[in-house]
Parts: structure tokens; C-alpha cells; sequence
């Protein structure tokens, strides 16, 4: 029981059915929760229905191990429900990757230093050491992983190590140059967003447009994606775009391409840290 109440998420994925709404929003009002913000979406063709709310408990209102624990035994089992209740409170641990371009990492820095950013950044990660004054400046640790084709694996436990020591709950790769292992893709699933400094998907042969409905693109631009054994192909968190002439040198085009990514980038990992992404097979579902 909370004396002073609290601030929760409660995310959903399930098969799409009559009354979803219904139970969830009667569970909340029967324990006099109050409902700040909600959004849903049926999905046609996946048959999956996806919810997001935001409510809060009173005074004297039921803690999170008893909301979970009656949750899950009067709703969630019932509509065999993916699910999770996450307290507002608790500021998600982000470990952030680089190589030597710098414009991702200094940018999330800065919007993690004036509270754009919800997060707590126990760890930056490198194969190079050119940013550690920047890391040092910021008070947070800098971790030197330099990788080989021969010692990949051993670094890769050494970052898994660090990931498990400090508690990370997402993995940002802010313009790190190096490809993770599928075994690593794997373990971290749904815990690892990269930023590609291109136009993804890249669409060949038949039917292009029902190609790109099925990887769910949001935009042409840079694209922020979860990261997925298969190279580039993960499902799609953002994307943005800027329109270009003539008149642009390609250090103008590398210009801008640098402020998108930084843009796309900072919108995908604020989404991810507010729960408003769900994945749907190959893509996503967000909650803006």
C-alpha cells in the first residue's frame, strides 16, 4: 500500500477481442486509479491489439507487486496478454555506444543533462578512446572495448558484463561502427536501438509499397531501429527526413545528415524510455 500514491504505465500486446478495454479500465477503476492518459490500436492485420495507459493510485492505493499480482490473475491471463506495469518514478539506465563520430553521443548528453532525457547513464562504451574527456566531463564512466575479429566474443562478454553489473535496461548505439553478433542481437532483443545514417529499408523487386507497409516505415531519412541479427533490418522506432538541392556540397549533405540522425535518434530512445513502443512482428507500434 502507497501512502502517497504513484505514477504507472501499463503496456499491452494481445490477440485483438471484444472487452480488452473494458477489463483493463474496470480492473483500474475498481481499485480507484485514476486514468491520465490512454491509446490503443487494433491491428487488422496481425490480429494484435496494442494499449498504453498512464494512471495513478491514491493515497492508500494498492503498491506494484499487488497491482501486479491481481492484474495478472483477473486480466492478463484471461486475454493472454504480453505485458508490463512500469513505475514513472524509475528513471531507465542507458548505456550509450560510440565510435569516432561523436555528433549522437554528445547530443543525448546534453538533452540527458537538461531533462529532456529521462534516464540515468551509468556507462559509455567505446572501440576508441577519443571521446573519454567528453565522458569524464559528464561524470560518467568510460569503458575502452577495443574489437578484433579475434577477441570479438570476449569483448562482447565484457560488455554484457558491464550491461549486467549496472542494471541497463537499453543499449544505445550512437554511431558505434561495429556489427554486434547474432548471439548478442538475440540476448539483448528489443533492448538495443541503433541509428543508420541512411534511408532504411531499401526496397527491390515487386511491390515495393506493400514491402515497406510490412517493415512499418514511419518516414524517408535517417532511421532509428532495434538492432536484430539481421543487418539494418530491425523494426523501425522513427525516422525523419530533409529535403536537398542542388546547390548542397556533400559536406553540406553531411551537415544535415548529422543533425537528423541526432534528432531521429533522441525522439526514438525518449519513446523507448517512455513505453510508447511496442513491437508488432517486424515493426513497431508507437504511441506518440
Amino acid at each position: 500500500m502507497s501512502e502517497t500514491g504513484s505514477d504507472y504505465i501499463l503496456t499491452i500486446s494481445c490477440p485483438d477481442t471484444v472487452g480488452i478495454v473494458f477489463a483493463v479500465s474496470g480492473f483500474l477503476a475498481e481499485r480507484s486509479c485514476n486514468i491520465i492518459d490512454s491509446a490503443q490500436f487494433g491491428d487488422r492485420i496481425s490480429g494484435l491489439f496494442f494499449l498504453r495507459i498512464n494512471f495513478s493510485t491514491g493515497p492508500g492505493g494498492p503498491s506494484q507487486p499487488v497491482l501486479e499480482a491481481d492484474f495478472a490473475a483477473q486480466v492478463a491471463d484471461r486475454f493472454a496478454m504480453t505485458w508490463k506495469l512500469h513505475d514513472t518514478r524509475r528513471r531507465p539506465r542507458v548505456l550509450i555506444m560510440v565510435s569516432k563520430f561523436g555528433h549522437c553521443l554528445n547530443d543525448l548528453l546534453y538533452r540527458y543533462r537538461t531533462g529532456y532525457l529521462p534516464i540515468e547513464i551509468p556507462a559509455i562504451v567505446s572501440n576508441h578512446r577519443d571521446f573519454y574527456q567528453l565522458a569524464a566531463w559528464h561524470n560518467i564512466p568510460f569503458h575502452h572495448i577495443p574489437v578484433t575479429p579475434d577477441n570479438k566474443a570476449q569483448q562482447e562478454q565484457r560488455l554484457l558484463d558491464i550491461v549486467n553489473d549496472e542494471k541497463i535496461d537499453l543499449v544505445v548505439l550512437a554511431r558505434y561502427m561495429q556489427v554486434l553478433s547474432g548471439a548478442l542481437c538475440e540476448r539483448m532483443a528489443g533492448r538495443v536501438i541503433n541509428i543508420h545514417h541512411s534511408f532504411l529499408p531499401s526496397f527491390k523487386g515487386a511491390k515495393p509499397y506493400h514491402q515497406a507497409h510490412a517493415r512499418g516505415v514511419k518516414l524517408i531519412g535517417a532511421t532509428a531501429h532495434y538492432v536484430t541479427s539481421n543487418l539494418d533490418e530491425g523494426p523501425i522506432i522513427e525516422q525523419e527526413a530533409e529535403r536537398v538541392d542542388h546547390t548542397m556540397t556533400p559536406d553540406d549533405l553531411v551537415a544535415i545528415g548529422r543533425d537528423i540522425e541526432n534528432i531521429v535518434l533522441a525522439r526514438a530512445v525518449r519513446y523507448h524510455v517512455e513505453h510508447r513502443v511496442l513491437l508488432n512482428g517486424s515493426k513497431t507500434v508507437v504511441f506518440r
